[in-house]
């Protein structure tokens, strides 16, 4: 679905005097907005061409750490700069930010301007095209999970990020009552994200005492990447305005569930027939779609690294807390880790239940697609469906235990260094061993208490 603005809505808008303010934003690795704040005036004189960004924005961690060992950038060749290449079809407004619109952009090397191979975006939009040549249009949506806090990020970071309270004080899973305790911000984020262009379907309570969750219609992987990144920074944001604060984190807390990230995916004709769907068969899947399941499937273990990226989203895979544990695939069976909805209908798609909220959209599409895409051009056969429940099967491959395991996989894999290119495969597997490295040296609390005494 296209943005909300055009240019010349722009224009007419900033000499009204209604926007004043372009956010002029990149995605990073984290999948997180960067960029800059642009005068309106000055981004319609000739900032919508294009602006400069340091090419660490590519190459540091959650803390924005300079981090060393990437191929693409290091102290050693200066931190040079990138190309911020506005794409216009995504300015729209920010209702929640006085006077404000954004633009996403493309990042494009400094001086070949052709896409920089490791940007996120970029990764995705390869893989999209890749799909185009098959003659399909890949259609997905995500939904995203949080945890909604009483109080706001500045009262916790004070209190050393201890014991943040949520706002809903039990389980309101599609509980109505509960739920209207937490409209204020919710009403916000549902109306804001609205008036930005993004077509918000719903939101509920998660099962989980103050998680919730927001559901965004369906659309072009493209444009479902650019939306669930946006939607996290405005969850943030108009969360932040209300006095509250929210996390995507993948596991918050050890005794509670975790917070995922679900993608739903379907590949459609360039005509705009739903090319997963065949009545004939079973369960309404083509054989086209079997072939792109059982891609996913023989390389869920290979991608998982893209879907769960830090140390802390593999503390998420527990049994019996819908979350999956084994890369499996079901008819509507929420312990396994690929799940098909909407049998026999047009609107059969695969749901990858893998994927936490602390994905990156962009890393997250493109691994997926690829999978499938790979299933399609070698035709590989679907095994049979799962069925009972997946937490207690026995002889099913697992999804990896931790971030090492599943780094090492994807280093290793030959489908992703085939479908993205060994550098920026490798360029990821830094960034995943750093993340270990750095949870490595850390002294945590649960060690304290275990051993400051005991020892």
């Amino acid at each position: 679905m296209p943005a909300n603005l055009s240019m010349e809505s722009l224009k007419a808008a900033v000499t009204a005097g209604e926007i004043d303010t372009v956010l002029v934003c990149t995605i990073d690795m984290q999948g997180r907005l960067m960029g800059k704040r642009f005068h309106a005036r000055h981004f319609l004189d000739g900032g919508w061409e294009e602006t400069h960004c340091c090419n660490y924005l590519l190459a540091t961690d959650m803390e924005m750490m300079t981090v060393q060992g990437y191929a693409a950038t290091s102290w050693a060749s200066g931190y040079g700069d990138h190309v911020m290449k506005p794409d216009l079809s995504t300015l729209r407004l920010v209702p929640w930010l006085p006077g404000t619109a954004l633009v996403l952009c493309d990042l494009l090397d400094h001086h070949t301007h052709q896409e920089v191979p490791h940007a996120p975006r970029a990764i995705l939009k390869r893989q999209i095209a890749r799909a185009s040549a098959m003659g399909f249009v890949p259609m997905m949506a995500t939904e995203l999970e949080f945890f909604l806090f009483e109080q706001s990020y500045e009262a916790l970071r004070d209190a050393n990020w201890r014991d943040p309270k949520t706002l809903g004080g039990y389980n309101v899973d599609y509980a109505i009552f509960g739920t209207s305790k937490e409209e204020e911000v919710m009403r916000a984020i549902r109306n804001g994200l609205y008036g930005a262009g993004i077509p918000v379907e719903c939101s509920k309570g998660e099962a989980e005492t103050g998680q919730e969750e927001i559901n965004i219609r369906y659309s072009d992987a493209l444009d479902t990447a650019d939306m669930h990144s946006i939607v996290k920074n405005g969850v943030k944001e108009i969360a932040h305005a209300k006095g509250r604060s929210v996390t995507f984190m993948a596991k918050y807390r050890h005794d509670r569930v975790g917070s995922s990230s679900h993608v739903h995916q379907s590949l459609w004709t360039a005509a705009g027939a739903p090319a997963f769907f065949d009545e004939t068969a079973d369960h309404g899947m083509s054989a086209l779609m079997r072939h792109y399941v059982a891609g996913l499937l023989h390389h869920a273990r290979d991608i998982t690294c893209l879907l769960a990226p830090y140390v802390n989203s593999y503390k998420r895979f527990v049994a019996g807390t819908f979350a999956p544990t084994k890369t499996v695939w079901s008819l509507d069976n929420r312990t396994a880790g690929f799940r098909i909805c909407g049998e026999g209908t047009k609107g059969v798609r695969v749901e990858c239940r893998i994927g936490g909220a602390d994905l990156n959209p962009y890393l997250a599409m493109a691994a997926l697609l690829a999978a499938g895409l790979d299933g399609i051009e070698r035709k590989l056969d679907l095994a049979p469906a799962m069925s009972g429940d997946a937490y207690l099967g026995t002889d099913m491959p697992e999804v990896p235990k931790t971030l090492g395991e599943a780094a090492s996989l994807m280093k290793g894999s030959a489908m992703l260094r085939t479908a993205f290119g060994d550098a920026v495969i490798d360029h990821y597997h830094r960034a995943a061993l750093w993340e270990i490295e750095e949870q490595n040296r850390v002294v945590t609390d649960w060690e304290l208490r275990r051993g400051l005494e005991r020892a």
